[in-house]
């Protein structure tokens, strides 16, 4: 064994590991790639029919906390899934179309078992959702990451006509708030739940709950990060008029809504709208949170808000309920500084 691999680093494993990445990123492409997976840089055509104006629209993320929620249920399938999602939904709020994604993973040791499953995550995701992962990096960093831990980011890039960027510009009041269904707690929230769960309840992920539905309460965290795009993408494409959308993640409602709001438009939401999914209700009680915050820290089971006119809200149900997300008519835009008013 070299020196090298002695530190902790072990090239030889990161080069065979590394090797298999053409075969799992062979179905996450798109025509516009150019050469091969491997390259100092992924190689893009800057190539947009149909765009009369286009403008690239960027955004990074990560997993957070989650990750310790994988490393615990030692499955890693899901994670590469949530976050090739979380930001095709940061940008599709934009009105973006995705065009590729780039991955990043750092980690004290490189395990093939979890790389491999958390690139075919992203794969997986990727070519679902029709996005190029034309790239990453993967660093072993000894002496930083606790045995098993690592991390995990990506930044995508899209694309949009500047002429249909979603910037809240055409809110208004009267307009109504459509509510799209969250599959969980996404990617935000963790370590409050966390908390209350393994350390103050002294649960394990393997643990059921008959009212959280019997499943292993690692099973309920680890619920991928639904991708709201493919309806954003028919929406757009069906002509149907919305004048912004909002990613509900880290923040909440508080903080999330009003970045799509014009100077002199609120929101009013009604509570009673949708029914909480039992997981938010059960993080509530047991760790004594009050309602605002549980607002301001979890998507209470809303993923993403359509604000649109009332005309349209008709037709973003219906094409919500062909893509099976469940949707509700939530609240409307009235007079005021941004902000979201809960009734």
């Amino acid at each position: 064994m070299d020196r090298y691999a002695k530190a902790g680093v072990n090239l030889k494993l990161a080069h065979r590991v590394k090797a298999r990445l053409p075969q799992l990123l062979r179905r996450a492409a798109r025509p516009e790639v150019v050469g091969n997976v491997g390259a100092f840089g992924g190689l893009f055509r800057a190539s947009f029919p149909g765009f009369r104006d286009p403008v690239l629209v960027a955004s990074m993320d990560g997993v957070g906390t989650k990750l310790r929620v994988a490393v615990e249920m030692n499955r890693h399938d899901t994670v590469g899934q949530d976050l090739v999602n979380h930001c095709c939904n940061d940008i599709a709020v934009m009105g973006a179309e995705p065009l590729f994604f780039l991955d990043y993973i750092g980690t004290g040791k490189l395990e093939k078992r979890v790389f491999d499953a958390v690139i075919a995550g992203l794969a997986g995701a990727c070519a679902e959702a029709g996005v190029a992962l034309l790239g990453g990096e993967t660093a072993q960093m000894p002496g930083l990451y606790a045995p098993g831990d690592y991390d995990l980011v990506g930044t995508i890039i899209g694309v949009v006509d500047r002429n249909r960027i979603l910037d809240g510009s055409e809110v208004k009041p009267g307009d109504v708030v459509i509510g799209l269904a969250s599959t969980g707690l996404h990617t935000n929230g963790f370590s409050l739940a966390r908390e209350i769960l393994f350390k103050r309840l002294k649960l394990r992920v393997t643990s059921r709950l008959r009212e959280l539905g019997g499943l292993p309460i690692g099973d309920l965290l680890l619920a991928v990060h639904r991708n709201y795009h493919p309806l954003l993408s028919r929406l757009r494409k069906k002509r149907i008029v919305i004048h912004a959308a909002a990613h509900i993640t880290g923040g909440g409602f508080d903080e999330n809504i009003p970045r799509a709001l014009p100077s002199r438009c609120a929101i009013r939401i009604r509570r009673c709208a949708w029914e909480t999914p039992p997981l938010f209700g059960f993080l509530q009680r047991q760790g004594g949170i009050s309602e605002n915050e549980m607002y301001r820290v979890f998507n209470m089971g809303i993923g993403m808000t359509i604000i649109a006119p009332r005309v349209s809200a008709g037709p973003i149900r219906q094409a919500a309920a062909r893509l099976k997300i469940e949707s509700f008519e939530i609240g409307r835009v009235v007079l005021g500084r941004p902000s979201v008013v809960f009734e």
